[in-house]
């Protein structure tokens, strides 16, 4: 038995002491995601871009956020099974501290014009995004059942800080990169090593008792030792949670697709770094801040209701990017920001459907596998995102996306005639 755990017994901890642990281990993730956020920013805003000049053409401008998403599912497999055997102190501060070197390797690479090392580098930086993901459930392990949506929330919140100022560091991160000679787009990846190692070392320093540990115990004390399932078996997931994957899969598709060829449009419409920088960081706020209010409407007005919200608004948000003149900055921020907000609905809801149909013997693996998922459908849109572009147009790429998401209200519907899925 875990000593953090021994120190937390008796077994079924007084509601007043979970709470107190709760609030500790809230303040501790709140603390790691600012730091996160920060790390994440650089490949969101700059990415596309140094790719782009590495390569010399457009065409592939979308492979970096297809390496980083393709990375970060591998970091979301290994995050869950290790969290589900070791806790999640110890699965995140792994998965930030990897992002680091791999934020490190790139810029090596940008220094040393190496292509290759340039693609592996953003492979391994992927594990800082996905360690981000994951660290919203950490929010939800000592959370009660009507509170998920808030504990998700403040996990999530907290990125907003360091997200937003990333990409508006673009052009003093440039010239600093500069001064000691490594080229200007990878300035933003010295942020993010710092950054993600720093998150890294607060989780393992501070996150203590581990959450999951704690609340994987509080489970079997109530349940008196005794195994819920007959002959031993694990228990089974619930179907809230291949909809909560269904939905997060989706609106993760839509949005990177849109986002990663943005800088691309932006730059072939001649704004400047400054203006990237800006439709960027308001659309990575628009991405974790709204959490400060979609956490709570997810608990009260329930899931159902704020799924149908978000595919609504992911649909405004593509039809505005594609009717959006090219050289308005205004309609392209607006547009940004609604794709922002879509997202984030959709993966708080869906984060929340997640949870509740799972218990502590199956929760970090399921969950590590439907973040996989999610990578997988970043990656996946953000490789495509760019041959969609190439062969068509960033009109086109954004009214594919707005159909993409009206797919949210059916699946939602469906499982709510046909199966028990909470409100």
């Amino acid at each position: 038995m875990s000593p953090e755990i021994r120190a937390a017994e008796p077994a079924l901890l007084p509601a007043s002491e979970q709470a107190r642990i709760h609030r500790r281990t809230l303040t501790v993730v709140v603390l790691s995601q600012v730091l996160g956020g920060a790390g994440l920013a650089a490949g969101i805003s700059v990415g596309a871009l140094l790719a782009q000049d590495m390569l010399g053409t457009a065409s592939l401008s979308g492979l970096p956020t297809g390496l980083f998403t393709l990375g970060s599912a591998l970091a979301a497999f290994l995050v869950g099974r290790s969290t589900q055997r070791l806790g999640r102190r110890l699965g995140l501060a792994s998965g930030f501290l990897a992002g680091g070197l791999g934020a490190f390797g790139v810029v090596i690479a940008a220094v040393s014009g190496s292509v290759v090392l340039l693609f592996i580098s953003l492979f391994v930086y992927g594990s800082g995004t996905a360690t981000n993901l994951q660290a919203r459930y950490a929010g939800t392990d000592l959370a009660q059942p009507h509170r998920r949506g808030f504990g998700t929330s403040m996990a999530m919140v907290a990125t907003t800080v360091g997200a937003v100022a990333g990409p508006n560091l673009i052009e003093p991160l440039g010239a600093l990169a500069e001064i000691v000679g490594v080229p200007t787009l990878a300035g933003p990846f010295l942020l993010a090593a710092a950054a993600y190692s720093a998150a890294a070392l607060v989780l393992f320093a501070f996150l203590r008792p581990d959450p999951f540990l704690l609340a994987r115990r509080i489970v079997s004390a109530a349940e008196s030792g005794t195994d819920s399932t007959p002959d031993g078996e694990a228990p089974r997931v619930g179907i809230g949670a291949y909809v909560g994957a269904t939905v997060m899969v989706l609106t993760q598709v839509v949005m990177v697709a849109i986002m990663t060829m943005t800088p691309i449009h932006m730059r072939a419409h001649h704004h400047d770094m400054a203006a990237v920088g800006l439709v960027i960081g308001l659309h990575v706020g628009s991405m974790w801040l709204p959490s400060l209010f979609t956490g709570a409407l997810v608990d009260r007005v329930g899931r159902t209701p704020m799924v149908i919200a978000s595919g609504v608004i992911l649909l405004l948000a593509a039809g505005l990017a594609a009717t959006a003149p090219g050289d308005s900055l205004g309609l392209l921020i607006l547009a940004l920001m609604l794709l922002g907000v879509g997202w984030n609905i959709g993966l708080i809801a869906g984060t929340a459907l997640v949870v509740d149909a799972t218990v502590p013997q199956n929760r970090p693996r399921t969950q590590g596998t439907i973040d996989v998922l999610i990578a997988l459908a970043g990656a996946g849109g953000g490789a495509m995102s760019g041959v969609v572009v190439s062969a068509s147009s960033y009109q086109a790429l954004s009214l594919g996306g707005g159909v993409l998401a009206l797919a949210l209200i059916p699946v939602l519907l469906w499982a709510r005639t046909r199966h028990a899925v909470r409100a």
